[in-house]
C-alpha cells in the first residue's frame, strides 16, 4: 500500500455527514476510509468508461457493416489517423 502523505478535505452540509457516517458505520469503516474507497471506486469507474463506447449490440452491428461496406483507403482519414494525438492514456 502507498504511503498516505496527502490531505483533502470537503464541506458538506449535516444530511451528507449523517449519510456518510451511516454508510461507514455498515461498512464497519471510519467516515474517512469509506469515502477514500468510495471516491477511489468512483474515479476508476469514471476513467474506465472513458475508454469504452457503449452502445447496443443492434448499433454496433450496423457500424461494423458500415465500415466493412466502405472504401478500403479514405485518404483524409489516413491522414488524421497518421497525425499527432491530441490526448494521451495513461
Amino acid at each position: 500500500m502507498a504511503t498516505k502523505t496527502r490531505r483533502m478535505e470537503q464541506r458538506i452540509d449535516e444530511d451528507t455527514d449523517v449519510l456518510l457516517s451511516k454508510a461507514a458505520a455498515l461498512t464497519h469503516e471510519s467516515v474517512s476510509a469509506f469515502v477514500v474507497r468510495s471516491a477511489r471506486d468512483e474515479a476508476a469507474r469514471v476513467l474506465a468508461r472513458s475508454d469504452l463506447t457503449i452502445m447496443p449490440a443492434a448499433q454496433f452491428d450496423e457500424m461494423l457493416a458500415a465500415l466493412d461496406a466502405a472504401p478500403r483507403r479514405i485518404p483524409a482519414l489516413a491522414d488524421a489517423a497518421a497525425g499527432r494525438r491530441t490526448f494521451k492514456h495513461e
